[in-house]
């Protein structure tokens, strides 16, 4: 017998998304003040953008465009590993530090778990 999911926030990919969110917003905060409106601005919008994008597909209720958003949110991961990659290279975060954020990307970009 298959359950029914009745919100977005029953889905584990959503879920690993909102966690996505706050650890791009703590190692953000740790950018320098120049990079406010510049990169750690991108990679907040990136990262919002996976758990939104999932959100908006299952509430459309429609498997097509439920498909669609997962791709969407799928584009935001990539931006976000590329962004955190970049990140990396300047020196505004360790790859150690970095590592928890690549390993959800990752979780996202598989699929639903």
């Amino acid at each position: 017998m298959t359950e029914t999911v009745r919100s977005y926030r029953e889905l584990k990919v959503w879920q690993k998304g909102i966690e996505l969110v706050k650890l791009v917003y703590g190692l953000t905060q740790g950018f320098p003040k120049s990079e406010i409106y510049g990169l750690a601005s991108q990679m907040q919008r990136a990262a919002v953008s996976v758990p939104s994008n999932i959100a908006e597909g299952q509430g459309r209720q429609h498997t097509g465009e439920f498909r669609q958003f997962l791709y969407i949110a799928l584009g935001s991961a990539a931006e976000l590993d590329t962004q955190l990659i970049v990140a990396v290279e300047l020196g505004y975060a360790t790859a150690e530090i970095a590592q928890p954020i690549f390993d959800l990307i990752l979780v996202q970009e598989q699929g639903p778990v």
